[in-house]
């Protein structure tokens, strides 16, 4: 029988390679770069761990950490240093903290919704009224995150609280975004409840109810997430075939499936497109115009890191937090800044300070090309301007991810929808990655391995 074939070795694609190998299937896997991975990159720099991509992952979605621990890292997990979360905004020239009891958006405390100074009046009060919300009763389509949220609490909440927070996260515009897909539990909870903060209040009444212990917001591994990706490789190394180079096209045979790489066909029993869902489209343009169009229809925005370390004997600035999220409507460049050595432990030396900085995004694609010097001269001058950090850096380093960040735009589910009606008709043809059902690594560890499962039970 010919091999299974794995297109893209990221996250999703080293998952499936994992538990195919170990099940004794034989793979193939086809990656265009010269290192596995995908966007999860770590060095160490000075003593300091820098994350070219993702630092961490949701505590709250398991398979990530499932899959730690079946690497025997388990005893390597660490935890956000929850205590010291606070994070800021950048609003009308100062640091503003974002007030405590928020979930996301959703305030669920008083006295710190009366007291910011992140809102105005009008906002505070329409989010205190919207707990007399009552549900609508019907089936409501899918909406822009915005639509929703200006609806619950006014658009000051999506200006300051939404689109800060989920340009961080996604890269993208709430404007554009589904919040069927982006935030589906919110969706139900209006379904329920009509108000979001009686929603969020109720559940965590019943979390604390069953005895649910407060777990860190997020996890991640001392050695940072490379440390998942290089465990991964040492357990498939021997056991399949790297290929490195750029798949060019996917046909359904007879009895499988070709790929096409570097001019050569190679058979394959069954396949997983672990790679953004645009790749997929081209590869499958021959076979499927329609199952193309649809993938193609996913929109990726790009992603820029940039890390900068300091002697902290030189520096001043009080880094009381996580880091601080910059709204479109006070951004130039900069969309958010982590504070590294707060939000985790054995990430800085007690010698260093490390801030890495978040650029791209949906409307800021034009910064990848740039110089690194030009890139470097905006950040360090927005540091400057907004945190006052005018010591030079002993390094830097700076991460492009272009099409990297999936987004899941108003009508996603729909366009899922008509993907899994296309590949009905491809028995053997999986899909896996960030652009489908979640962007985070958890999520994108589940796709990767239930992949894998449905060709384990198949052969």
């Amino acid at each position: 029988m010919a091999p299974v074939i794995i297109v893209g070795g990221g996250i999703s694609g080293l998952s499936a390679a994992y538990d195919l190998t170990r099940a004794g299937v034989a793979t193939r896997l086809i990656e265009r770069q010269p290192h596995l991975g995908g966007v999860i990159t770590t060095e160490t720099v000075e003593g300091c761990l820098i994350e070219g991509g993702p630092d961490s992952f949701l505590a709250a979605k398991p398979w990530a950490l499932e899959l730690i621990k079946e690497l025997g890292l388990g005893g390597d997990v660490i935890g956000s240093n929850d205590h010291l979360r606070s994070t800021f905004l950048y609003k009308g020239g100062r640091l503003v903290p974002l007030p405590d009891g928020l979930m996301l958006m959703v305030p669920t405390k008083i006295l710190p919704l009366v007291t910011t100074r992140l809102l105005s009046w009008p906002t505070k009060i329409s989010m205190g009224l919207e707990w007399f919300r009552r549900p609508s009763g019907k089936a409501l389509p899918d909406r822009s995150v915005a639509e929703f949220i200006r609806d619950h609490y006014g658009q000051e909440a999506v200006d300051y609280l939404a689109e800060p927070l989920l340009s961080g996260v996604y890269g993208g515009n709430p404007e554009r975004l589904s919040i069927n897909s982006v935030l589906t539990r919110f969706v139900e909870l209006e379904s329920a409840y009509g108000s979001l903060t009686k929603g969020v209040l109720a559940e965590r009444r019943r979390a604390a109810g069953k005895g649910a212990g407060t777990a860190p917001l997020f996890r991640t591994l001392k050695g940072g997430l490379g440390q998942l990706v290089e465990a991964l490789e040492n357990v498939i190394s021997g056991k399949l075939e790297v290929l490195t180079g750029a798949a060019e096209a996917v046909e359904p045979q007879a009895d499988g499936f070709r790929v096409r790489l570097g001019g050569e066909w190679l058979p394959a029993s069954q396949v997983i497109l672990a790679c953004p869902a645009g790749q997929a489209a081209a590869l499958l343009r021959t076979t499927d115009n329609e199952l193309a169009a649809q993938l193609e229809a996913i929109p990726y925005s790009s992603s820029m890191t940039v890390a900068l370390g300091y002697r902290r004997a030189e520096f001043r600035h009080r880094l009381n937090g996580f880091g601080f999220l910059v709204p479109r409507k006070e951004r130039r460049r900069l969309i958010a800044c982590t504070w590294v050595g707060t939000k985790f432990s054995h990430r800085v030396p007690d010698s260093h300070v490390l801030l890495r900085c978040f650029l791209g995004g949906a409307d800021d694609a034009a910064v990848l090309s740039e110089s690194d010097e030009a890139v470097l001269n905006s950040v360090r001058e927005e540091l400057s301007r907004i945190m006052g950090v005018s010591e030079e850096p002993c390094f830097t380093r700076i991460s492009r991810w272009p099409s990297s960040m999936a987004q899941y735009t108003v009508g996603h589910a729909e366009r899922l929808g008509k993907i899994r009606q296309c590949l009905d008709a491809y028995p053997g043809l999986h899909l896996a990655g960030n652009g489908y059902t979640g962007i985070g690594v958890p999520d994108c560890v589940r796709m990767g391995r239930e992949a894998a499962r449905k060709i384990i039970a198949a052969v």
